[in-house]
C-alpha cells in the first residue's frame, strides 16, 4: 500500500483582538473595506477559464442574541438567531425586537445582547505568486490560513496594524 507524502507545508496564524469587534456594522466595514480595496494586494485568476475576483467571501455567518427581562431585569428568557448575511441578521434584530407576542410569551422586555453576538467572515484570497489562502474574521480575532509563503502573513498582519478595530 503507498504512503502519503507531503507535498506542501501550510500554516495557520492568529491574531487575538484586545477588544472585540464592537458592532455588526464596525465589522461589516472591515470585511467590505478587504473586498472593495484588495489592501493585501491580491490578484484576479481564472479557474476553467472561468475569470475569479481576487478576494471574495467564501463563507459568513452573524448570530443576534435578544434577551427578556422581568420588571426587576432577571432575565427570564432568550432568543437567538442565526443569520447567513450581515442584511438578514439587522431584519432578524428588528423583527425579533418588534415581536410583542413573543415578548408577552417570554415574560419579559426584550434587550439586545450585543456582548453575546458573534459575526464571521471568511475571504478567499489570490496571492501574486499563485497561492490561495483565507482570512477569516471573527468578533475577537483575526486568523490566516493555508499559506505557505511567509511574506502572505507579513502582508496580512501590516494591514491590520493600520486597523484600530484590529489591535
Amino acid at each position: 500500500m503507498a504512503d502519503f507524502i507531503e507535498q506542501t507545508v501550510t500554516r495557520t496564524a492568529v491574531r487575538n483582538l484586545a477588544v472585540p469587534i464592537a458592532d455588526v456594522s464596525s465589522f461589516n466595514t472591515i470585511v467590505s473595506e478587504v473586498i472593495a480595496t484588495n489592501p493585501f494586494g491580491c490578484t484576479g485568476y481564472d479557474v476553467g477559464g472561468i475569470p475569479q475576483d481576487a478576494v471574495i467571501k467564501s463563507k459568513e455567518a452573524y448570530v443576534a442574541k435578544v434577551l427578556y427581562e422581568d420588571n426587576e431585569a432577571k432575565t427570564v428568557g432568550n432568543a437567538t438567531a442565526k443569520c447567513p448575511t450581515v442584511a438578514a441578521f439587522n431584519t432578524a434584530v428588528a423583527n425579533i425586537l418588534a415581536n410583542t407576542a413573543l415578548a408577552t410569551a417570554m415574560g419579559g422586555d426584550p434587550v439586545r445582547d450585543t456582548d453575546g453576538e458573534s459575526y464571521s467572515a471568511t475571504l478567499k484570497c489570490h496571492d501574486s505568486s499563485g497561492e490561495i489562502y483565507y482570512v477569516s474574521f471573527s468578533r475577537d480575532s483575526v486568523r490566516v490560513s493555508s499559506y505557505s509563503d511567509n511574506a502572505i502573513v507579513a502582508t496580512v498582519e501590516a494591514w491590520a496594524d493600520t486597523v484600530p478595530a484590529l489591535a
